[in-house]
């Protein structure tokens, strides 16, 4: 009887996560309620609230340090094994991917700056290197965002061939390359030089124009185009 009072269900109804969404919303409850619902239960003496404080606690409450935590690091709290873990960054990844949808070719791009905004939500939490291209039309309207490469924390292979058969398919007429740094920091790489110059020069021969090749990190961004590099 006495682990009964750390049991959510014989709280009062008003400290329920779920009950407490229910009558009075969502954005009610707290940054540890909403983890108690996503992971469900608690464990021995421990409600799903106290694990959810505890899940916050590994950064200090910063929910966007809290977003790039891995299975391993969210285990390490007692009472959040893997079915709970991957709950939670199942939701996280929800969360991240609701922030990359876009209405095709009602955006046009007048800017890098415009293009940042547009791709900096695919690198969010991101610690390792990924790579994506933004193909536009004749009126610089997006057409589509595609992937094109991951790689590890310090480089991500970019297939020019990739990028120009998917450009063509789409009948793009320019693209802006993208790609991340997860280190911070915002200066290319020689390699990144070439692929630029590589891709930049086979374009103008086929009409398929790169505009642009932006480096982003979670302070910011780089443009080729903005330090006359293209």
């Amino acid at each position: 009887m006495l682990e009964q009072k750390f049991s959510i269900p014989h709280w009062q109804e008003d400290d329920r996560p779920r009950e407490k969404m229910m009558l009075k919303g969502r954005s009610a409850l707290s940054d540890a309620e909403l983890l108690a619902i996503i992971i469900g239960t608690g464990s021995g003496n421990k409600s799903a609230v106290d694990l959810g404080r505890e899940l916050l606690a590994l950064t200090n409450g910063d929910l966007y340090e809290f977003g790039k935590l891995t299975r391993a690091q969210l285990s390490k709290v007692k009472g959040i094994g893997d079915s709970k873990a991957i709950a939670i960054l199942a939701a996280l990844e929800l969360g991240r991917r609701r922030k990359e949808v876009i209405t095709e070719k009602k955006i046009k791009i007048i800017s890098s700056h415009a293009a940042y905004l547009q791709l900096k939500g695919y690198y969010q939490d991101l610690m390792h290197e990924e790579s994506y291209v933004m193909y536009l039309d004749r009126s610089n309207q997006i057409i589509q965002i595609k992937h094109l490469s991951t790689g590890g924390q310090s480089g991500t292979y970019v297939d020019a061939k990739i990028v120009f058969k998917m450009g063509m398919e789409l009948c793009a007429s320019g693209m802006i390359l993208s790609h991340n740094h997860p280190s911070g920091q915002l200066k290319p790489s020689e390699q990144d030089m070439k692929i630029t110059n590589k891709i930049r020069e086979f374009g103008e021969m086929i009409d398929l124009h790169l505009l642009d090749h932006l480096i982003i990190t979670d302070n910011g961004y780089f443009s080729f185009s903005k330090e006359n590099m293209l």
